[in-house]
């Protein structure tokens, strides 16, 4: 996957999808497996964080211009019920669009119910 669509390092290494990225938006598709769980079977909190993270940055990227990067400056995770093994996806969108800095939020669902919302705050950089 290029930088513009991400998710590329780590989330891309434990197997999160770009489907769609495109006017302010990301989707991105997961399949939770066993290696993905914390010691009670449930979905891992730090790997909820690091999909709503990719998602929104996703979005962000598609609304970037050349030399700008986005770089996390806050992120608020909301996690609403365990998620268990299967398939999920993670809704990015961006908020507001500001010169300095972009508010996003994302959803992340499973088996058509909330697992997490989460609210992120990005800088953009300048290279």
């Amino acid at each position: 996957m290029s930088e513009q669509t991400g998710p590329g390092g780590f989330a891309g290494r434990i197997g999160a999808r770009v489907e769609d990225a495109d006017d302010g938006g990301a989707r991105i598709a997961f399949e939770v497996g066993d290696e993905h769980l914390n010691p009670a079977g449930t979905l891992h909190g730090g790997v909820v964080a690091t999909l709503v993270d990719s998602a929104m940055g996703s979005a962000v990227r598609t609304t970037t211009e050349d030399g700008e990067v986005p770089a996390t400056s806050q992120l608020t995770v909301t996690y609403l019920r365990p998620g268990k093994p299967g398939a999920l996806v993670v809704t990015g969108r961006v908020r507001t669009r500001g010169r300095h800095l972009t508010i996003c939020e994302a959803d992340v669902e499973q088996d058509g119910e909330a697992v997490a919302h989460a609210v992120a705050t990005f800088a953009l950089l300048q290279r």
